[in-house]
């Protein structure tokens, strides 16, 4: 764990009272809930919508809610959406235009105060996907105003992970399990013979003065010793790894293997995995309008690299079969993403391979790539 200010410690009463502190100070608190069976992101009230007593049960292609005996609320892995649904909607007007009744036409950009977020439950995982989010969106000479406004204005609550999905790989993308910079305050529940409690502290000064309105104690011997070693038993927990090799470099040299042949015959190019990564960006804008002409719209929607139209010219799609559209996504996400964004795009969550239709998996398409390396290496030495 992160090392920040005074650690203290709240109850399940401390958790209803962030809630309530931080509706109070007019945001819109975001957490998990259990909804249509699944944990999703959601607008929440009270401390009784969390999944207390849910976790899930992740793998390939599947997913399902399991009963938990502890009553635990954070103790599940990563569900269906992340947050850059808030910080980076699916859909979002840009501007519109009138035509009035002498002929004036009038265009007005959407300029509606982004709504003031506090995200509560947000992984170590997803911490860095926001950063990651972060740089991509507010970075450079384009920057996206409109996810500036939102991001500035959300107050993050992260939570550490202490039981980690059969598809999480945050250990060997350097994520999780502990959480890193860029909290407002942190969590990390415990539940042992002490009771059930969570070690907070805070990351920023509002994450201070929020701390500081809530029913706590300061922090004993027990429960900071328990919270690190539920942390650290959950970082050798993991239920998935990444080759520990360079990626960007594996993805540099394997762009002609046989093995994108193999994934290209199982992928549908649906694109989910794009949907459900917390850092895929790709949007494209359209114009619509209403039946008179008289009224149009420019919206901004999401768009997968797996759309036979992404890359569409005059000529044709520059990527017209599905192992071009899947190793331009596998290879800008692991490699190709450092050289723009000084980065890696992926955080080790697993969305991707628990929301792929037919279960293909990263981490093992990675390893198969870096073995076929390794094999055609040796045999071009023998």
């Amino acid at each position: 764990m992160a090392n920040a200010a005074p650690h203290a410690v709240i109850g399940k009463d401390g958790v209803d009272a962030l809630i309530a502190v931080l509706a109070g100070r007019g945001r819109t608190v975001i957490g998990p809930t259990v909804r249509d069976n699944a944990i999703v992101l959601a607008e929440i009230s009270g401390g009784d919508e969390l999944p207390y007593g849910w976790g899930v049960e992740v793998e390939a292609g599947h997913y399902r809610l399991r009963p938990r005996e502890d009553g635990a609320a954070f103790a599940h892995s990563a569900g269906p959406q992340s947050w850059k649904t808030f910080l980076h909607p699916q859909r979002v007007r840009q501007w519109s235009a009138e035509r009035r009744a002498d002929g004036t036409l009038v265009m007005a950009e959407d300029d509606t105060t982004p709504p003031s977020y506090a995200f509560l439950g947000v992984r170590p995982c997803d911490l860095r996907a926001i950063a990651v989010q972060d740089r991509v969106l507010t970075g450079g000479r384009y920057a996206d105003r409109a996810y500036r406004g939102r991001r500035e204005r959300a107050f993050l609550v992260a939570v550490e992970c202490t039981e980690p999905g059969a598809t999480c790989f945050c250990v060997s993308m350097g994520t999780g399990p502990a959480v890193g910079d860029g909290y407002d305050l942190a969590l990390t529940e415990v539940i042992d013979d002490e009771g059930h409690r969570f070690l907070a502290r805070a990351g920023s000064a509002e994450g201070e003065a929020v701390l500081a309105r809530l029913p706590r104690r300061p922090a004993d011997a027990t429960t900071e010793t328990a919270a690190r070693e539920r942390v650290a038993q959950a970082a050798g927990r993991m239920g998935r790894t990444m080759p520990p090799v360079d990626l960007q470099v594996l993805m540099r040299e394997t762009l002609q293997a046989d093995r994108w042949d193999d994934v290209a015959a199982r992928c549908l190019t649906c694109g989910n995995c794009t949907m459900a990564c917390p850092t895929c960006f790709c949007t494209t804008v359209e114009e619509v309008t209403d039946l008179t002409g008289e009224h149009a719209e420019r919206w901004q929607r999401w768009e997968s690299c797996f759309d036979v139209d992404f890359t569409h010219l005059p000529g044709g799609p520059v990527r017209a079969s599905s192992r071009s559209r899947y190793r331009q996504w596998c290879t800008h996400k692991l490699g190709t993403w450092y050289d723009q964004f000084g980065s890696s795009g992926c955080v080790g969550c697993g969305r991707c391979i628990v929301w792929c239709p037919v279960g293909i998996d990263i981490t093992e398409e990675a390893h198969a790539l870096n073995d076929e390396r390794a094999a055609t290496s040796q045999e071009a030495a023998s």
